[in-house]
């Protein structure tokens, strides 16, 4: 089969596209013993891929993991500044594995993983139409009028954020409970919506991405998902989106 070379790496669960984009402008990937300039390049079952001089290993079957993160683990496989990353907490025997999406360094709960980055962009497309859930605490009262009017979308600093469906689910003195569920997710914008409502968010976890859950699965464990189950959800994906 043939295909471009960064979604080859991808499906090898080496690394996403773009970081893949990046390891062949930094000179680490070769093909047939050439060391790419370009990432416009199409390879095929006979030809030989090594990164960092290293063969590539044989494309495993796409897998998909849930995994419970805690706050305090940043969503990257190294950080500049060595802040613990969640790759670092996973167990010995995953494979190497990539996010689908991420979330902050304060923010916790489901996160998804895969050893196929092509997957991980498939999953992340807006137009599954997949709703992200979180359980949200914030410092303020809450009103439900004005968690009612982002129904609407807001624009926050020249930024236009779309639906957010927020509930009140309880006031806890001068702190508040809210289901918060929305479809795109912009970077941190749970966080910057509610403190341009004057209201800080102390903590931020997210419950389910599209149909899988985080359910009961304990702070820092990977539990797998069937195969069966990622394929009748894509399928379903697909079944929703426009001709």
């Amino acid at each position: 089969m043939n295909e471009r070379i960064a979604k080859r790496l991808a499906r090898a669960g080496m690394c996403s596209r773009r970081d893949a984009e990046r390891w062949i402008a930094d000179g680490r990937v070769a093909v047939n013993g050439t060391v790419l300039t370009t990432p416009a390049v199409v390879v095929g079952d006979t030809d030989i891929i090594a990164v960092d001089g290293k063969p590539l290993p044989d494309s495993e079957r796409s897998r998909l993991w849930r995994y419970h993160k805690r706050a305090g683990l940043v969503t990257t496989h190294r950080d500049p500044q060595g802040r613990p990353t969640v790759f670092e907490k996973l167990p010995e025997d995953l494979p190497r594995v990539v996010s689908v999406g991420r979330l902050d360094l304060g923010s916790e709960g489901l996160l998804l993983l895969t050893n196929d980055g092509a997957l991980a962009r498939r999953l992340e497309l807006p137009s599954n139409g997949w709703v992200r859930r979180y359980r949200v605490r914030i410092h303020g009262d809450g009103d439900p009028r004005r968690l009612a009017a982002l129904e609407k979308g807001i624009t926050v600093e020249g930024v236009r954020y779309g639906p957010i469906k927020a509930v009140l689910d309880r006031q806890q003195g001068s702190n508040a409970w809210l289901t918060v569920a929305l479809q795109e997710g912009k970077n941190r914008e749970i966080r910057r919506v509610m403190e341009h409502l004057g209201w800080p968010v102390s903590r931020l976890i997210r419950i389910a991405y599209g149909p899988f859950q985080l359910g009961n699965l304990a702070e820092g464990a990977v539990e797998e998902i069937f195969a069966k189950v990622v394929k009748e959800q894509l399928g379903n994906a697909d079944r929703r989106r426009p001709e």
